[in-house]
């Protein structure tokens, strides 16, 4: 046993040295030197598992793969370029990440390649972070792709520490919103270098004065976020990402050989900076995002701020408890990956300044640092703005429970909730009352975006209407105000004021929109608690041409009780099956929830009154059958349609003393209490 053990010390100390030698002198050199291995030394160090690893990456079939897989791509930082794309919902940062792709080479399966989540390809938005590498002039970009929404505005926060430079992609017609002063304040605050990409030029309505017209409101919005001398000296370029193309110059019909995306990349070349970073420091990795794989369990994904990295490293995990580090897990670096396209691409080492995903470790999280052995110190984490709202998921106690769903108990649902905000940092969840969890989040379409993949996974729970977080400062009582910005047309102009008035909003612009005729556009500053359940309302109030974006504004002063935004509800008082003849009798009481033949229980909300009290009907009586013939007697039964709610709005619709009751099938609204003498005695009480 002591000769091949003596052999292989002996290769991976020939190896160390070498290798650190020619790193040490020159780079190119390095890379000359671990290139040149010739056939005959391939086999020999295919011996040694170890010293083949360290070299695996250095005999490339292709020039394509020594392109990919070189030491001096992977360890040269100044030909990297870390790069987020971020910009507004619908503004085409999903779709010009598609045209990058390609135009880089990579094999899109479909359309919106980076919207892997089935919810994301169902709903047309993006959710989740993600992060791609592509090569163009010898150089590696790693973009970062982001969710434009306010909602989940951690997504964006998580990851902007890991890029030097932005893509802030701007609807040429629509001009800056809500949302894209969101995403811009992250990005400034941090230091990144955006560029301003103008997209959908292509558009009969956009003029080369419109663009102008955008381009000197973002410098306003710039200027007014505090952005630096260098961060307002960004360049412009003008897109069409649909098509295709990006210009520096305006166009709406470049040259055949110009449409491309070739200027778009050239520019994150020469105007974003590279990472500053120092390999020859010990390894340090700050974790931005974390998945699970079946074989290889944790996944952690992080920008490498120092050292380098090598398949087989031991290394640890790190996090800052009471301003000290503390060591989580030991462990060795089983896999290194890299996503290169729309693929996942294993690499034997990675340097400084790049985004690399580590398996091997299986307690570090998102924000804990994983270094090598001998560091015991912890990079700085993001910070994220505080959520806004709040929501109360328990166990499904209806009369209905546990017919669909395979996860019912208050233990898997908390085991659920508990791993959502380990990998998703903008939800908090807090252990509550008899087998409860109040659920904090950013606003109700990221909570519903939760609920709806618990659903899809077998589980049945109760929902509490969402509740806003208030803050008390100097013994004021302050709450979550946002900024909001709609888009009508003339003629319901009124009815959007008067709605939102009643929801304590205050106008503060109201003007024309340019290029549109018989259009206005309002910014208004509204509660966060007057803005649950509106975006249904307002959809019916404007006949569906309405355009409404909101985004975190800051906490004011709390500005009173809201107004009446809702009406009573129809309540069942009968157990069974819901009757085409009882319902009938129902349709002049209000609109209906339910059909003819759905399950209904004491308890359940089948309606909405049309007064603004509730009643107590009984959806399930059936017909009584005589002998008695007459010639009306057995008419036929035209019932409404009912109005079959979402789950957005069944949480934008619930009041406070209603629950929402999901299971895999069906969404029901239900009365907290199901008993009807409950519920008379607890709505004496005085209410908080």
């Amino acid at each position: 046993m002591a000769g091949p053990i003596l052999l292989r010390s002996l290769c991976s100390s020939t190896r160390k040295s070498a290798s650190s030698f020619y790193r040490s002198s020159s780079p190119s050199l390095y890379s000359s030197f671990t290139s040149s291995s010739s056939s005959s030394s391939r086999s020999f160090l295919h011996r040694f598992s170890y010293f083949s690893r360290a070299f695996s990456a250095a005999a490339p079939a292709s020039s394509a793969a020594t392109s990919a897989t070189s030491p001096g791509g992977a360890l040269d930082p100044s030909r990297l370029r870390n790069v987020a794309v971020i910009a507004h919902v619908d503004h085409g940062k999903t779709t010009l990440m598609d045209r990058l792709l390609r135009q880089c080479g990579a094999d899109i399966p479909h359309e919106r390649a980076m919207d892997s989540i089935t919810l994301e390809r169902e709903r047309g938005i993006t959710i989740a972070s993600k992060v791609t590498s592509i090569s163009w002039k010898e150089n590696e970009l790693n973009m970062v792709d982001t969710p434009g929404h306010a909602d989940f505005g951690g997504e964006v926060e998580r990851v902007v520490g890991m890029v030097e430079g932005a893509v802030l992609v701007v609807d040429a017609g629509e001009g800056p919103l809500a949302q894209t002063k969101f995403v811009l304040a992250k990005a400034l605050k941090y230091g990144l270098r955006p560029i301003l990409l103008l997209n959908k030029v292509d558009r009969p309505a956009v003029t080369e004065e419109m663009c102008d017209e955008v381009e000197s409101l973002v410098f306003d919005l710039f200027a007014n976020l505090g952005a630096t001398e260098e961060q307002l000296d960004f360049p412009v370029l003008y897109a069409s990402a649909k098509e295709g193309w990006a210009s520096t110059t305006y166009t709406k019909d470049p040259p055949a050989e110009a449409k491309n995306m070739s200027e778009l990349l050239d520019a994150i070349v020469s105007h974003v900076p590279p990472p500053n970073a120092n390999t020859d420091a010990p390894f340090q990795m700050l974790v931005s995002m974390m998945e699970k794989d079946f074989y290889l369990g944790r996944i952690l994904t992080g920008r490498i701020y120092t050292g380098v990295v090598r398949v087989g490293d031991r290394v640890h995990g790190l996090r800052n408890k009471d301003s000290v580090a503390e060591k989580i897990e030991d462990g060795k670096v089983v896999k290194l990956m890299k996503k290169k396209g729309t693929n996942m691409v294993l690499t034997e080492y990675a340097g400084a300044g790049d985004i690399i995903s580590i398996a091997g470790l299986a307690t570090p999280s998102i924000g804990h640092t994983v270094a090598t052995a001998e560091v015991m110190s912890v990079l700085p984490t993001v910070e994220l703005d505080p959520p806004t709202i709040s929501m109360t998921f328990g166990v499904n106690d209806s009369p209905l429970a546990g017919r669909d769903g395979t996860h019912l108990t208050g233990g898997r649902i908390g085991d659920r909730l508990m791993a959502e905000a380990e990998t998703n940092l903008a939800i908090n969840v807090l252990p509550g009352l008899s087998e409860s969890f109040e659920v904090q989040g950013r606003g109700e379409l990221q909570l519903g975006i939760l609920i709806e993949n618990m659903r899809r996974e077998g589980f049945e729970l109760s929902v509490s209407p969402p509740k806003v977080m208030y803050k008390t400062e100097n013994g004021q009582r302050l709450e979550p105000i946002e900024e909001v910005i709609i888009e009508v047309n003339d003629e319901h102009v009124g009815l959007v004021m008067e709605a939102l008035s009643h929801r304590r909003a205050e106008v503060t612009d109201m003007g024309p929109v340019s290029g549109a005729v018989g259009r206005t556009r309002l910014t208004l500053t509204c509660p966060s608690r007057g803005l649950v359940g509106y975006r249904s309302v307002f959809s019916s109030d404007t006949r569906g041409t309405g355009f409404m974006h909101r985004a975190f504004l800051s906490y004011e002063k709390f500005r009173g009780p809201l107004g009446n935004v809702r009406k009573g509800v129809l309540v069942s008082m009968g157990f069974g099956t819901t009757t085409a003849h009882a319902l009938m009798s129902l349709e002049a009481r209000g609109i209906l929830f339910v059909s003819p033949g759905m399950e209904a229980y004491d308890g359940m909300i089948v309606g909405e009154h049309s007064r603004d009290t509730d009643l107590d009907v009984n959806p399930v009586r059936a017909k009584e059958l005589t002998n008695i013939r007459a010639a009306t007697k057995d008419e036929n039964v035209k019932l409404s349609p009912p109005r079959l709610m979402t789950l957005e709005e069944a949480i934008g619709y619930v009041a406070s003393d209603e629950l929402i009751e999901v299971t895999p099938k069906a969404i029901r609204l239900r009365k907290k209490y199901l008993d009807v003498n409950k519920r008379k005695a607890m709505s004496k009480k005085p209410k908080e």
